[in-house]
């Protein structure tokens, strides 16, 4: 019975965050539809399901740029290319994620160049995708040539090899079809269907655990 209540409550639990996960996709969706703070407001705010869309002036460091090589998107496979973008104000310079591209007929994505000079770019504030598995060391230390390639994204390794210091959070650009670039932003976080699979699992463990007990003590009278 003890399993039984834990496998509930577990199950519970699931239920109550894939809950939580559909409020944060639906906050993801929502955010090119508000209206643009200043980048200042968006590093202040710590509401936890909000990503902001930010308006920033500043311009792209064109020399340390990276991608993110064999990633997936609708069953093509390609490269995400990141960019520092240092703000006009000064303050701490942010990876950009500029997008997804394809391999071309070639094997290789032909990622666009950046713009040159003063820019004005619209954007999401977000938290940066996470690492996964991090297999072979620090990739960048090891290349000489631009763009440098990885399989992970660090902004701790990616700041130190840039030579300076990168905000905690990334600026994922908003969609343009003219930018040759596909931008399809999500969280970077488990999807309300993963908990709700868990939940099945644990609900299932809970079931199974009480038709045990059942049977253990089903007492059959004699006629």
């Amino acid at each position: 019975m003890a399993g039984v209540a834990l496998f509930g409550t577990l199950g519970m639990w699931q239920l109550d965050r894939a809950a939580q996960k559909e409020r944060l996709f639906a906050a993801f969706a929502n955010a090119s539809e508000q209206a643009p703070v200043s980048l200042e407001e968006a590093r202040r705010s710590e509401h936890p399901l909000r990503y902001p869309l930010v308006s920033v002036r500043g311009r792209y460091d064109t020399v340390h740029t990276y991608v993110l090589v064999d990633q997936a998107r609708d069953g093509k496979v390609g490269s995400v290319a990141y960019a520092i973008f240092e703000p006009a104000d000064g303050s701490t310079p942010l990876l950009v994620d500029r997008g997804f591209v394809a391999r071309d007929a070639r094997g290789a994505p032909a990622i666009p160049p950046l713009p040159a000079g003063q820019q004005q770019i619209l954007a999401l504030y977000a938290p940066p995708p996470g690492s996964g598995l991090r297999l072979g060391g620090n990739a960048l230390t090891r290349q000489d040539a631009w763009p440098k390639q990885s399989i992970y994204i660090d902004l701790a390794e990616i700041g130190e090899d840039a030579g300076r210091q990168l905000d905690p959070n990334i600026l994922l650009l908003a969609p343009d079809e003219s930018s040759g670039f596909v931008r399809a932003w999500r969280p970077n976080v488990f999807p309300p269907e993963r908990h709700r699979a868990y939940a099945f699992t644990w609900f299932t463990l809970a079931a199974v655990a009480a038709g045990t007990f059942v049977g253990m003590h089903w007492r059959k009278t004699s006629t």
